[in-house]
């Protein structure tokens, strides 16, 4: 407004100044008597005598006015009720003016022209018109039209005021071509905006359509709708609303909003699914067996969906076990928001496998005569507490090179495994820990000193260190306090342990800490280390003979250890058989293995066989000496060796 005011200020002060001139030019012009009439021939002024006359002036004018769309005068203008603008140009002598430019102005917060530019040329009339609207269905006030053109070089402006009065628009009734829907049906919803009693149509107005069931996502509509032809319409869809949804309509141009009832049937249910349990891919243990990380509870999960596989709230569930060695805690629960429902199950005493029947009470139609239903997975009931009967400890190697040799954190002298079941002999859970002990060397590891089962056992590295020597009783452990340790010199004595809850079970494994240093036996006795003779064979025959090798403790020489006939002269070793120190457990003088026994005792050293042959023809003439040595060669590259000779003797 402040802008147009401006503008007309601008063209009237042009307008004063050119009535000024028109007036000045009238009169004579110059600053002499207006009214002074000129004299004669010699033009001079008289000065006196004369009168003067006075020359009326007119000037091109602009003219405003409004009429309704019937044509009749009016300048109050609403949303429901918009104006022409007239202006009315004529020249200085009151004679149209055609062919000009006019140019409208107003407070654009009020009104709006159309054509949006606010320009028109006048008619053969000198009259321009535009449309003047209210530039909204709220606007209220008074402000005045400026319109301006030009004429013979002169601007010219007219004004005229005009009020703008609210328009009170209401809606007619919200209907629905379906109020009944069925599940996931569709309806159309309908509503007339009003002025008074009649259609508003002269422009579009928003229109809001809102309910619970479409703020909850189980209805759309298109939430916002432009009237056409002054009514507002929609499509309303259900998506599980399964309710009486009131929708509202509403909007900014109205005071008050406007509702329907629908009425929307309920989906049916099509299918009760089973989603998961819980422990995941692991059997709950026995009851009473339960402990750190194991579960006498299984948690089933299940979904109930209609026939969109949409979820569905509010649905009863009932629950039946496959068997009556187990126990449902919930035999019948309802849906939640998401279709999901649950129910756990406790083990029995008994090892088995169980489902679980989920069904929808009420279901069963003519078509289909029984209830709706599904199975769970299968869910195991095994894994109880491990029992003494069941616990198994083993080591890799029983014979290892560390009676003077220590090996190292990243390659340990050997491996004892653990193996733990239950009663019924299934595995036992997974996380049993299992503790280790030893009388000689180190064992466990660094973080418990012992491991916890998986999948039935566990694993911990037996290094060879110090101690060496065994301290009878010592430390104490489950295994010593049933059966004293092993005391033979160069043997380790491992214990492990664990619990049931309510007693402590064990079993203990013996390890050797072999030397590097082979002592050798013929025949039970022991070779000082000078020269063996053999005596003497025919040379086509073969002589064989066995040796026991052990170390100065007489345990076994270290596994894999290389035994050997080396430094050969005029005769053939047909072969060492073993070839290698074998891993030998501790066992009695009778040879039955017996690594958990009070004590070892004898020789536990290997026997290997040698078989030496003549290079002489079995025909010889001239009797012939082999000599060579039995050597073995440790792990770790130590080299022990024993001379050896045997005749051959000719026909």
């Amino acid at each position: 407004m402040k802008n147009h005011q401006n503008v007309n200020a601008g063209r009237g002060l042009q307008v004063a100044a050119l009535l000024a001139a028109m007036l000045l030019s009238a009169c004579g012009g110059g600053g002499g008597n207006p009214g002074a009439v000129t004299g004669g021939a010699g033009g001079g002024s008289t000065g006196t005598g004369g009168t003067g006359t006075t020359v009326p002036v007119t000037a091109p004018t602009v003219a405003v006015a409004f009429a309704t769309s019937t044509g009749a005068s009016s300048n109050n203008l609403t949303g429901a009720t918009p104006l022409t603008v007239k202006a009315t140009v004529l020249d200085k002598d009151k004679k149209p003016v055609q062919n000009a430019i006019v140019t409208f102005a107003t407070d654009n917060k009020l009104a709006t022209f159309s054509p949006s530019a606010g320009t028109a040329l006048t008619d053969a009339n000198g009259v321009a018109t535009v449309t003047m609207r209210a530039a909204s269905l709220a606007a209220g006030g008074a402000a005045a039209v400026t319109a301006s053109t030009t004429v013979a070089d002169a601007i010219v402006t007219g004004t005229g005021n005009y009020a703008v009065g609210a328009t009170a628009l209401t809606f007619g009734t919200l209907s629905a071509k379906e109020p009944k829907l069925q599940a996931y049906g569709t309806t159309v919803l309908s509503v007339d905006l009003l002025s008074g009693s009649t259609k508003y149509t002269d422009q579009q107005v928003n229109v809001n359509f809102s309910s619970a069931c479409i703020t909850a996502g189980k209805a759309t509509v298109s939430s916002t709708v432009a009237t056409n032809g002054g009514t507002a319409s929609t499509v309303y869809r259900d998506k599980g609303c399964a309710n009486t949804d009131i929708v509202t309509a509403s909007s900014d141009s109205v005071a008050k909003s406007v509702t329907t009832t629908l009425d929307i049937a309920a989906p049916a249910a099509a299918s009760v699914q089973f989603v998961s349990a819980a422990p995941v891919n692991q059997a709950i243990v026995i009851r009473g067996q339960g402990g750190n990380g194991r579960t006498e509870t299984a948690t089933l999960v299940y979904k109930v969906v209609d026939n969109t596989g949409a979820p569905l709230a509010g649905k009863q569930v009932n629950f039946t076990p496959s068997t009556n060695l187990v126990t449902v805690n919930k035999a019948s629960d309802t849906t939640d928001a998401t279709g999901s429902v649950s129910t756990t199950v406790n083990s029995g005493t008994t090892p088995t496998s169980f489902r679980v029947l989920a069904t929808l009470p009420g279901t069963a139609t003519a078509a289909n005569p029984t209830d709706i239903s599904t199975l769970s997975d299968s869910i195991v009931v095994t894994n109880g507490l491990p029992v003494q009967s069941a616990f198994s400890i083993g080591t890799d190697t029983f014979n290892v090179e560390g009676l003077t040799i220590n090996t190292s954190g990243t390659t340990p002298a050997a491996h004892i495994t653990v193996s733990l079941g239950d009663a019924n002999g299934n595995l036992v859970p997974d996380g049993t820990p299992i503790v280790f002990q030893t009388n000689v060397g180190a064992v466990g590891t660094s973080s418990s000193g012992g491991c916890n089962t998986v999948n039935g056992s566990c694993t911990v590295d037996f290094r060879a260190q110090e101690p060496r020597t065994p301290t009878p009783g010592l430390p104490k452990t489950a295994c010593n306090a049933a059966m004293p340790d092993i005391t033979r010199a160069g043997m380790a004595t491992i214990c492990a342990s664990t619990t049931d809850g309510s007693q402590t079970l064990a079993a203990r494994t013996a390890v050797f800490l072999s030397g590097s240093t082979a002592v050798f036996y013929m025949n039970g006795s022991k070779l000082s280390g000078a020269e063996v003779d053999l005596g003497h064979v025919g040379s086509g025959e073969t002589r064989s003979f066995q040796l026991q090798i052990s170390d100065v403790n007489q345990n076994p020489m270290p596994a894999g250890s290389r035994v050997e006939i080396t430094s050969m002269l005029n005769g053939n070793a047909a072969g060492v058989s073993p070839a290698t120190v074998p891993n030998i457990a501790p066992h009695n003088a009778g040879g039955a293995d017996d690594a958990t026994g009070a004590s070892i005792a004898g020789n536990q050293g290997s026997i290997h066989t040698f078989r030496i042959a003549s290079t002489q023809p079995t025909d010889c003439k001239n009797a012939t000496q082999a000599s060579f040595n039995v050597s073995v060669t440790t792990p770790s590259g130590a080299v022990t060796s024993i001379p050896f000779k045997l005749s051959f003797t000719c026909p």
